[in-house]
């Protein structure tokens, strides 16, 4: 006589649950193995599409060097490229992800205001960048001083959207390339030679002819000093308790800076030995005494 096996029902509620789980899993390991050998490919892609990049810049820089291109437009370029090259590998490794070109262009479209908006000083930025590169109001390895903000040094770098200054003291300071652009600045190099310009006062009682012969031997005796301009020496200002006396005479551009502090140093030495005063404040106090 046959049995019959009875089924509780915790036991059927226990082989459909199994039977589901073991369908969802089923249904999803071809996804995950799918998603597993898109990340593979995508590293190998990311690999190698980095080698290539870096390949690319190399070739860019000998094809610049080349051409003599100045090193200001060649950076630039170069971060320009850059981004393009890395923009264009992204789209490839999302496409092997099943993200479509398509699907990325609608996405830039639909957030192109908030982008815009986001960006908009970067845009500036960048704008700013490409003015100095066509305008060329300095060039990498100028000297500038830029007002808006009293920064001043060695231009080292102009990227895509800064530029990067070497201060006296070795800094480096960024400059937004906006700023620059829209800001008046001072070229310090960009003639061959740069003017000392200083003025010194020196007493009433003063010999104000030897003052300006000693000021005229110093600039005539000073190393680096170029032929471009005549030496001046003059009075300035018969100021209120000082005669101002001037002095001006180019300097090699690449000098300037160690001769101007020679030649204030050898302006006091030499007023000294000659006896020609040189006038400071002074602030006199007189003491009343009431009897």
């Amino acid at each position: 006589m046959d049995t019959v096996e009875t089924v509780t029902a915790d036991e059927l509620v226990q082989d459909i649950q199994t039977g589901v789980f073991q369908q969802q899993l089923e249904s999803l390991l071809p996804k995950f193995w799918s998603f597993f050998w898109s990340a593979i490919i995508a590293l190998i892609v990311f690999f190698i599409g980095t080698r290539i990049i870096k390949g690319i810049i190399k070739v860019f820089h000998r094809a610049m060097s080349l051409k003599d291109v100045d090193p200001g437009v060649e950076t630039f370029l170069e971060s320009v490229l850059r981004w393009i090259l890395y923009i264009i590998l992204l789209t490839i490794i999302l496409g092997l992800f099943g993200v479509t070109t398509t699907s990325i262009s609608a996405a830039v479209a639909g957030l192109g205001v908030t982008i815009g908006l986001a960006l908009q000083g970067a845009l500036s930025n960048f704008a700013g960048g490409v003015l100095i590169l066509l305008m060329h109001p300095f060039r990498v390895g100028d000297y500038i001083m830029e007002h808006a903000s009293g920064q001043e040094g060695t231009v080292s770098r102009i990227n895509i959207i800064y530029t990067t200054l070497q201060m006296v003291d070795g800094r480096l300071v960024q400059i937004p390339n906006g700023t620059l652009s829209a800001a008046s600045l001072t070229n310090c190099t960009a003639q061959q030679y740069r003017l000392f310009n200083e003025t010194v006062g020196i007493s009433y009682d003063s010999d104000i002819k030897k003052a300006k012969e000693i000021l005229l031997d110093i600039a005539q005796n000073s190393p680096h000093r170029t032929e471009d301009t005549p030496i001046q020496v003059f009075v300035s200002e018969l100021a209120d308790s000082a005669v101002l006396i001037g002095l001006r005479f180019p300097i090699a551009v690449d000098y300037y800076w160690t001769v101007k502090w020679e030649t204030l140093e050898k302006i006091k030495t030499r007023f000294d030995e000659a006896g020609v005063e040189i006038c400071f404040n002074q602030l006199d106090v007189h003491l009343k005494q009431n009897n």
